[in-house]
């Protein structure tokens, strides 16, 4: 339905709330040396830190604490199939008994499954996925135990707060005449909500008065990305 919605409420419990967030393929290292790639969609970012909501029994938490780094790599709309065949696959084995009654299975090369192409990161050894055109190089800096006042949640999520070291980007989604700026009018990121997935719309909806303030602005005096 569109248009305007009422002032009525009713009072309801969702099971999960995910009102929407960009897709992301987190790539990181087994302990056999081999490649893991994740799809998730619980992250937000500030400046260059980013917070990641994970499972804390999940292959990719595993990997990103033992080695302490990562790579976001973050699609666009029309890689949706290649995401989805990452759906319900883990790199764990044995698969987790919750996963296992969410119907997932153990997939050793998670990069053959998805068609996407394995690409060794610069600043970390975690894989990038040449596909996306943006790529996030990250290392751990934080790992946030989640719910621990809850009986049933404790011990089960975690949120991991990374320091981007490194950001790779595809010219065709660059801002012509901006060497560091993306042009989200180019870019038709993939969006997950409520485990549906969406893409956003080709135009902006209208002027931002924030969008007036030049992106350098955010930048503290003097700062640069530590490797």
């Amino acid at each position: 339905m569109h248009g305007t919605f009422g002032p009525s409420n009713i009072r309801i419990e969702p099971a999960i709330l995910y009102f929407g967030t960009p897709v992301v393929l987190i790539g990181s290292n087994n302990d056999d040396g081999s490649y893991n790639l994740a799809p998730m969609s619980s992250a937000w970012w500030v400046a260059w830190r980013c917070m990641l909501g994970l499972a804390r029994n999940s292959k990719t938490t595993e990997n990103m604490i033992r080695t302490g780094e990562c790579v976001l790599n973050l699609p666009s709309a029309h890689l949706v199939g290649a995401v989805d065949r990452l759906a319900r696959t883990t790199g764990s084995n044995p698969v987790p008994a919750g996963k296992i009654r969410r119907g997932y299975r153990h997939e050793k090369d998670k990069f053959a499954l998805s068609g996407l192409t394995a690409l060794p990161g610069e600043t970390v050894a975690a894989p990038r996925a040449a596909e996306c055109p943006v790529q996030i190089e990250a290392k751990v800096a934080h790992v946030h135990e989640m719910a621990q006042e809850d009986e049933i949640w404790r011990g089960n999520l975690a949120a991991i707060e990374v320091r981007v070291t490194r950001v790779h980007a595809h010219p065709q989604v660059m801002m012509e005449g901006e060497p560091n700026r993306i042009d989200t009018d180019k870019w038709r990121r993939l969006i997950m909500s409520f485990q549906q997935f969406y893409g956003l719309t080709p135009e902006k909806l209208q002027r931002s008065e924030l969008g007036q303030i030049p992106e350098t602005a955010y930048k503290p005096p003097g700062w640069r990305p530590a490797a």
